[in-house]
Parts: structure tokens; sequence; C-alpha cells
């Protein structure tokens, strides 16, 4: 708050006001969604750890981990991103998952906030589909008796500040620095219901290159959006939206491929 209130004070994409629509329910998000999704990846973590654990060949995470530091965090971030590039794309195109990915969508008006407006499950997954990756390469070590391997911790907060910056409601251009790392205006068309042809692109989270290879790359050199939100009503209440994805289908503004 600190940092991006008063960067989207003098440099607004869009004039709104500091305590918007679902203001409140965002600041509660915020706090939930550093706690719950940990209790949704204990689990899940600890079999795929163990399973994977003879998958690979043992002198290529001999290898990997003797690779300096700047050396492991850049292969750990692209590989990353290539995972959680395609858990974000499941969460739209996979009915059952969109009901927990539109929460997030839900938003009609975006900042820097948004960025943790998201269900459990949903913040989850592709946080998972990006682990996965990463400890068949040896890029995670699984922890050991006399030391815990930092790097998926390093990668996780880097990509959660960047995540912030990328919902900011920021007017920023970076010329040709956005075919390299995710922007605003990269993510706002993300999150834009403007039309069908629109939609469905931008599934990075920093590395907006993996769109370019997967075909949904989508950013027009001066426009922005004009719309945010998805078409389905969501319930304004906290609780509410937790349950919903279990019980009520969510169509999205254009209709998931899968």
């Amino acid at each position: 708050m600190v940092i991006f209130a008063p960067l989207e004070a003098l440099w607004p994409l869009h004039r709104q006001a500091f305590f918007r629509k679902a203001w409140l329910t965002d600041l509660s998000y915020f706090f939930l969604s550093g706690l719950l999704p940990k209790f949704f990846l204990v689990l899940p973590m600890t079999f795929i750890t163990l399973g994977l654990r003879d998958l690979m060949p043992v002198e290529l995470h001999r290898y990997v981990s003797e690779l300096p530091l700047w050396a492991r965090f850049a292969a750990a971030m692209v590989v990353g991103e290539f995972g959680t590039y395609w858990g974000h794309r499941w969460m739209h195109e996979i009915p059952f998952l969109w009901r927990f990915h539109a929460i997030h969508h839900s938003a009609e008006q975006i900042d820097w906030l948004v960025n943790t407006r998201a269900h459990p499950i949903d913040l989850a997954l592709p946080r998972l589909c990006g682990f996965v990756p990463m400890l068949l390469l040896g890029l995670a070590q699984p922890p050991a008796a006399d030391q815990v391997d930092l790097l998926p911790l390093l990668v996780t907060l880097v990509g959660t500040v960047w995540g912030f910056f990328i919902h900011a409601n920021l007017r920023w251009r970076f010329g040709c620095l956005e075919w390299f790392i995710s922007t605003p205006a990269f993510h706002h068309w993300h999150h834009t219901k403007d039309n069908l042809h629109v939609i469905n692109k931008n599934y990075a989270a920093m590395l907006p290159w993996m769109d370019k290879l997967f075909g949904t790359y989508y950013l027009p050199k001066d426009a922005w959006p004009k719309r945010y939100g998805i078409d389905t009503p969501m319930t304004p209440s906290l609780l509410k939206q937790m349950l919903q994805p279990f019980y009520r289908q969510i169509k999205p503004s254009g209709q998931p491929k899968g």
C-alpha cells in the first residue's frame, strides 16, 4: 500500500476512488491468500516430491545443485513460468477450474490489491504446476536434514511482488521491454471483457514471450481495456465466494475452450 497507493494516485490509468468497490473484500483476501493456499499445497507437494525423487537421473540433480545461485534462479524463473502459464491457462479453459478463477476475474476495477483477490484453490493449483517442473529438474531441492533450499521461496516472493505491480492501476508503458517482462498494460488485457476476440490472452505472470510461444499474446501499442470483470454476477460475501465454486457454474465473458 505504501508503494502502490501513491503511484496509482500520481499516474492512474483509470480515475477511481481509493476505497473502490469491493475494496474491503479484497483486503480480506490479501490476508487469506498468505495463509490458506499453503494448506492446499502441503500434502500434494509432499507426495509429488517423494514421487519425483527417483524419476530423474541423480547426475542431473547434482549438476543443477552445483550451479551458482543466479543461474539456478534464472532457470527456475523460466521453468516455473512454463508451469504456471499452463496452470493459469487451465484455470480458464477447464469449466470446473474456471469457477474458482472467476473470483479473481470478477473485479470490475483493477488495482494492486486485486492481485490477491483469489480463491485459495485458484492460487494453489498454478503454483503447484510451477513447482513440479522445478522439482523434476532439480531446481527446487527437497528439504534435507541440515538445510532447506530457499530458491522456491525466492521465486514465489519475486512472482508475488511482481503480481502486485502488473495489477496496479498505472498508465505506464515500457516500450521494447514489454516483449521481455510483463507490465500493467500486458496484464490488464488479461482482465478485460471488452469483446470475445481479446479475452483469454496473456496468461504469463512475468514472461510475456511465453504467450508468444503458445499463441495467446495480445498487447496493442496504444490501447487499454475499457471494461473489466465477468458476465455472471458474483456474490459480495467473502464466505459465499469461498463456497460458490463448489455448487454453481460461472459463465466467463467467453466460453472456456475445454
